[in-house]
């Protein structure tokens, strides 16, 4: 992470009143070219302050390049057509292991006049494509390790097993050892004098067919549901209904007659709505179904992706859904 200066912008960047640190940023800057700002008012729009993100990859080499992300921190409205400058970049332990520098691409447009603004996308984050160099390598040296772990992504002792038994059929040695269900440990020991880097290459080139576990993900804020092939439902009824509670206000304000005596007053008006929409009533499933025959009868009812959710939730409650239910 880093934090450094974008140029060049359209009149679109930082208000140095509100963002009195890239002021005195810019002003740093133009110091160590030589160009002495003591004492000046700096009133440019066309510099924004911003955090520079970036990834180094395992065995990065000095003189790679990465990719990097621009943001800005002040009240810059787009960073279009703006170029960072010279941004090392420090780890977490305060070393410098890149320098950022190049023109940024923002992702959004932005036009404003004197009484709207239209945005679209986000302008105010960019990327830079190989826009770092590596200048500090991670020290590790690949060659001299023993052994190494292969993590899966998704834990499966079933999944583990066949990792070991695809490696080990392949050298014809027992050197893979599942050790749970999301490691394989491979030892080169008993391989003699070999580069592990061969080894890796050739395990990587292995086919295993991963055991495909039945689950559902659920993301309630956008109504998204997905699910496997190998979703069950046992038999269940379902009743769904929707209850609608509407409470509005109306005041009425009392004046007093033109010359009388009095006061104006407000006089509170509240109407209040209760409604039910009509549900579903009992759905039975009958037997045992596939979970996307759940979702076309319910769809054909006109069940909102939102309360199928609720369903989903109150089915997997039920213990009537053979799946692993997954929220985001």
């Amino acid at each position: 992470v880093g934090y450094g200066l974008v140029v060049g912008l359209d009149g679109t960047g930082d208000g140095f009143r509100n963002a009195p640190f890239t002021e005195e940023m810019l002003a740093g800057l133009l110091e160590r070219l030589g160009v002495n700002v003591t004492d000046e008012a700096l009133r440019s729009k066309n510099v924004a302050a911003v955090v520079v993100t970036a990834t180094l990859p395992p065995f990065a080499r000095s003189g790679s390049r990465i990719d990097v992300s621009v943001s800005t921190i002040g009240d810059a409205k787009s960073l279009l057509g703006g170029t960072l400058v010279m941004t090392p970049l420090k780890a977490a332990d305060g070393e410098i292991y890149a320098v950022a520098q190049g023109s940024i691409i923002a992702g959004g447009v932005s036009v404003s006049g004197q009484a709207s603004r239209v945005v679209q996308g986000v302008p105010t984050a960019g990327a830079i494509p190989v826009g770092a160099r590596v200048e500090r390598e991670v020290q590790f040296d690949f060659a001299e390790i023993q052994n190494i772990r292969i993590a899966l992504r998704n834990a499966d002792f079933t999944t583990a097993t066949r990792v070991e038994d695809v490696i080990n059929r392949d050298f014809k040695l027992r050197i893979a050892t599942t050790q749970d269900s999301g490691t394989v440990i491979v030892e080169f020991r008993n391989l003699g004098e070999v580069n592990p880097a061969r080894v890796l290459g050739r395990i990587e080139n292995l086919t295993v067919e991963p055991e495909d576990r039945a689950k559902v993900v659920i993301d309630p804020k956008a109504g998204t549901i997905v699910m496997g092939e190998k979703v069950r439902i046992s038999r269940v009824a379902v009743s769904q209904g929707n209850l609608t509670l509407r409470v509005s206000e109306a005041p009425v304000v009392s004046q007093p007659n033109p010359f009388a005596q009095g006061e104006t007053v407000t006089v509170p008006r509240t109407s209040s709505e209760i409604r039910e929409e009509p549900g579903i009533g009992f759905a039975e499933v009958a037997g045992e179904t596939s979970l996307s025959d759940l979702v076309e009868g319910l769809n054909s009812l006109g069940v909102r992706p939102r309360d199928m959710i609720d369903i989903l939730k109150s089915i997997h409650a039920a213990g009537a859904l053979h799946a692993d239910l997954i929220v985001e």
